[in-house]
Parts: C-alpha cells; structure tokens; sequence
C-alpha cells in the first residue's frame, strides 16, 4: 500500500463512519456483535474508550472527548475521528513521536496506523456484520494487515486481545483469513 498514515486513516474512518452511521435502528445499538459480550455500542466505545489514554500515555497530545458513547454513540465517534485525523493531518505531527514500555518509541503517524487505524478497520467488520450492513474490507489492506501480523501472533494471543484462530479453507478471501486469523468466524450472523 502506498498510502501515508494520513490517508489510510481518513479511508479507514469513513468506512467505519458510514457503518456507524447505518445504525438507523435506535435499537440497533444494542445487538450483538462477533465479539463475545460486546454489543454494538460496545465496538465503538472501545474505540472511543481505549485510543486517546494510550495516546496521551505515550506522547503529550490529548485528544478532545465527545458525548458519550452511551448517549450518542455517532457523535462520540465523529468527535474521535475528527481529532485523529486532525493530528495525522498537522505536520508537526511527521516528527513527534510516542514512548510505551510495551511498544517502543514509535513515531505518531506510525503508532496511530499500527495500532488504531488497523483496530478501526477490523472492528468494522463486526459492526457491519452486527448491524446488516455491507461487511466488504478493503482486500488489500486486510493482506498487509495479516501479513505484518503473522509474525507476531504468539505475542498477539497471549495478549489476550485477540480469540484463538479461527480455521478457514486455504483458498478463503483475503478479508476471511483475517478475520480468521484475529479470531472471528467469517460466518458469523446475529441470532
């Protein structure tokens, strides 16, 4: 792929924002999803929830917080995308960077498309495939995605946040061996 950080987010987010935004249903919020225990509004609230502390964590940028996700689960979202993208759009941003014990010093761009932008892009599948929406990834992201991500799986499960691998068949899509791979069932449906 030859997308910078930037772009790929800004595809990545609005992907994922139109999935948010199919949620016509108020109800809709509320449906299970192929994350065991999770829930529509769960998927976004983990989102929401889980990148902003890990970035501010890491580095001094703090991003804004929207409504909350249990009142207005689009808006919450909007706010976040807005705020990421805004980072990964401002310059200085090329040579800032991000200090965990557990990753490294990586620079901003870089942690945000590893860590944040991959998880969006994965976790629209399950509010897709939740909601009835279009569950279609773009195929060659999900090849770079499982390709970086194959050497590293040991670290990746005993991580706790991915499930034990999900057996597809050998000539399964791209997007199928992903998801295979980070644990859902490609075949999923809501009961």
């Amino acid at each position: 792929m030859d997308r910078t950080a930037a772009e790929n987010h800004r595809r990545v987010a609005g992907a994922f924002t139109e999935r948010v935004r199919g949620v016509s249903d108020p109800n809709g919020w509320d449906v299970p999803t192929p994350v065991a225990g999770w829930t529509a509004r769960d998927v976004v609230g983990h989102l929401v929830e889980w990148f902003p502390a890990f970035l501010a964590s890491g580095s001094d940028i703090h991003l804004p917080a929207g409504p909350s996700v249990a009142d207005d689960p689009v808006g919450a979202w909007q706010v976040q995308r807005d705020a990421v993208q805004a980072v990964l759009d401002d310059p200085s941003s090329a040579t800032a960077v991000l200090a965990n014990p557990n990753t490294g010093t990586v620079p901003i761009p870089e942690a945000i498309e590893r860590f944040y932008t991959a998880d969006v892009f994965m976790h629209t599948w399950d509010l897709a495939r939740a909601t009835g929406q279009d569950v279609t990834l773009d195929p060659e992201y999900c090849t770079a995605l499982l390709e970086g991500m194959r050497p590293h799986e040991e670290a990746m499960r005993a991580s706790g946040q991915y499930g034990p691998r999900v057996a597809v068949p050998d000539d399964a899509s791209a997007q199928d061996q992903l998801l295979g791979f980070i644990g859902r069932d490609p075949n999923w449906r809501p009961a």
